[in-house]
């Protein structure tokens, strides 16, 4: 029986199965290098360009990108934006086209964070520099012609379970309030890396292998102790009270579909209000392919929780 939804099964199957490992990520970052950093295109009705914002001691100059819709009002929301890459590899603009729709859509500034990225980097490099654009974001708010008080944070897998975390230790640190977590099929527990029950055949581009070459990459030790940090694996914190309003999306063909449901679940029962939105047949980043309804669907739902509850904010 075909485990993928009808409209992505023939996608899942032209996909090849694969592991990242220390020697591919290695040639996929020495590209990026040849690459370089993409110039901001020229986009109608949107400003899109680059700001280096001071950043933790260990990485002064932290380079965000940032999306300014046209004739947006004197204080419009915004986004604080953690690409994905299982912590690996990845850059700002690997999400663009996603992010230019959600700023034109919602009216909102979004601002990507270059984040530093494991091996080299090991927790909590990412976490610090990504507190450190949203501090930026919350303080400058004024010049920005940003609401302080409707500021959300979100990202896809690695960048998604990153912004879990960063809602979590901006809540600690009380220091920046928060109005929405956006969080597409996020990379949440270290300790799936130690699960023996996973069919591997119906993972696309991430799986058990890559998995644990991720959370070791970001840790900067083996995943799954006891005394993993919790400010590293958002599911690992005992107490989820008080944090932001979520959004979680994942698909059944995902390895964190698990953890995403369980996440989610916990999220509703501290009263945290969290919508879970699982695709029956969805596997891991299905949402970047092309257009097809159950993606429209899946982005109408995130797009719309989002306006909602920013648009709620506006009075508070």
């Amino acid at each position: 029986m075909d485990p993928f939804h009808p409209e992505l099964s023939s996608a899942a199957k032209r996909i090849p199965r694969f592991s990242f490992t220390p020697g591919l990520t290695r040639f996929i970052r020495f590209v990026q290098r040849l690459r370089g950093v993409r110039k901001p295109r020229s986009e109608p009705g949107l400003t899109i360009r680059d700001e280096f914002v001071a950043g933790p001691p260990d990485n002064p100059h932290l380079r965000v990108r940032l999306y300014y819709p046209a004739g947006t009002p004197a204080t419009c929301p915004a986004l604080l934006w953690m690409h994905g890459g299982g912590f690996l590899i990845g850059s700002p603009e690997d999400d663009e086209a996603e992010l230019i729709r959600l700023s034109r859509e919602l009216g909102l500034v979004v601002a990507a964070v270059q984040y530093r990225i494991g091996p080299s980097h090991p927790f909590p490099a990412a976490l610090t520099d990504s507190f450190a654009a949203l501090s930026w974001l919350h303080n400058t708010a004024k010049e920005l012609g940003i609401a302080a008080n409707r500021i959300a944070i979100g990202g896809r897998s690695a960048g998604a379970g990153l912004a879990a975390a960063l809602a979590q230790f901006a809540y600690d640190e009380g220091t920046v309030p928060l109005a929405f977590q956006l969080l597409i099929y996020p990379m949440l527990d270290d300790r799936t890396t130690s699960r023996t029950d996973v069919d591997q055949t119906s993972l696309r581009f991430w799986n058990s292998r890559s998995n644990l070459f991720g959370w070791t990459a970001y840790l900067g030790r083996a995943p799954g102790g006891a005394d993993v940090s919790d400010h590293a694996v958002p599911a690992r914190r005992d107490r989820l009270e008080g944090l932001p309003p979520a959004w979680i999306g994942v698909g059944t063909c995902d390895l964190f579909h698990d953890e995403n449901v369980e996440y989610a679940a916990r999220l509703q029962k501290a009263g945290v209000p969290c919508t879970l939105k699982v695709v029956e047949g969805g596997y891991h980043a299905f949402d970047m392919g092309k257009e097809a309804n159950v993606i429209l669907e899946f982005q109408q739902s995130y797009t719309d929780a989002m306006r909602a509850i920013l648009k709620k904010s506006t009075a508070t």
